[in-house]
């Protein structure tokens, strides 16, 4: 088997390729996935699962779209790969990486690819979090167009994500059944994840005090959408900045904020209201909902030459 991922830049030059390869051989490539079980009959293993898994996410990084151009980069890059890797019968087919990413199980897999990222973070001593500000990740469901297979009746794909506002990049996913099944895959797709620092915001559906509890537990923060489906607390907050607007916040600790823009033949006014959690009679007072500070108002209104649109 491989002892590791072990890239270098130019597999020709002796001098310094030593030290590379020891420094990337610290990644610990078969160690994070050496976890992923390879489901394949054994006497029709051509080629070694970790050769193939090296292969598809090398070439993936280098912008390869699709299985035929994964094996194209093998094949491009052989020699060189021939470095770090067995190869004991060459460069895999697209068929090959097709069938034994199929039998792959997914959450083996991601589990030993953010691990592995990881590892290649703090080896490299990458600043994964920008400095300045905590990092934005946005944690959301999604129904996967064309998923759906109608002659196998298969339902549609739903996928729930953590995307890195900062990094332009899903750091996470768990697949769930449907929508409705989207509270116990965000727990779960949270404790995959290293989130200390940064600042989570999630939709409606994601607004459950479990959800926010465990996220303070991770040494993170969060920024919840409240709605109807918490029906008792979306009444008590929406009837207290309605009296407080009235009342233009009078005797009131508040933030505002205020944004206008003209474009496309419209106006549009963004408006934010941000109040300590203690100025809301009676919001939480048995403090379940943990790491609580602040509620936001936000108001939207679009006027164009027929008609005033205002959403909260």
């Amino acid at each position: 088997m491989t002892q590791g991922f072990l890239p270098v830049s130019n597999p020709k030059e002796e001098s310094g390729s030593k030290g590379k390869k020891e420094h990337f051989l610290a990644t610990g490539f078969q160690k994070h996935f050496a976890s992923v079980r390879d489901l394949r009959i054994e006497r029709t293993k051509a080629h070694n699962l970790l050769d193939i898994i090296a292969i598809a996410l090398l070439a993936v990084l280098s912008g390869a779209d699709g299985w035929e151009e994964i094996e194209a980069y093998g094949e491009g890059k052989c020699e060189w790969l021939k470095n770090f890797l067995e190869l004991p019968n060459g460069i895999p087919s697209h068929d090959t990486f097709s069938r034994v990413f199929a039998k792959i199980d997914p959450k083996e897999f991601q589990e030993s690819f953010l691990g592995w990222v990881k590892t290649v973070t703090e080896k490299l001593g990458v600043e994964v979090v920008a400095k300045g500000a905590p990092p934005a990740i946005a944690i959301d469901g999604k129904t996967l167009k064309g998923s759906y297979d109608r002659e196998s009746r298969k339902k549609a794909l739903h996928l729930v994500s953590a995307w890195s506002s900062s990094h332009r990049l899903i750091l996470g996913q768990q697949k769930v059944k449907n929508k409705s099944n989207e509270i116990t895959a965000i727990p779960e797709l949270l404790e995959m994840l290293s989130i200390e620092g940064a600042v989570l915001t999630l939709d409606a559906m994601g607004c459950q005090k479990e959800i926010a509890s465990l996220i303070i537990q991770k040494k993170a923060d969060y920024i919840l959408c409240l709605k109807a489906n918490h029906k008792g607390m979306y009444e008590r907050v929406f009837d207290w900045f309605q009296l407080a607007k009235a009342e233009n916040f009078v005797g009131r600790k508040s933030d505002y904020y205020q944004e206008v823009e003209n474009g496309h033949h419209r106006v549009e006014k963004r408006e934010v209201w941000v109040v300590p959690v203690e100025e809301i009679p009676g919001l939480d007072p048995k403090g379940e909902w943990k790491g609580l500070k602040t509620e936001v108002l936000n108001v939207e209104k679009s006027e164009t030459k027929n008609a005033i649109i205002d959403r909260i």
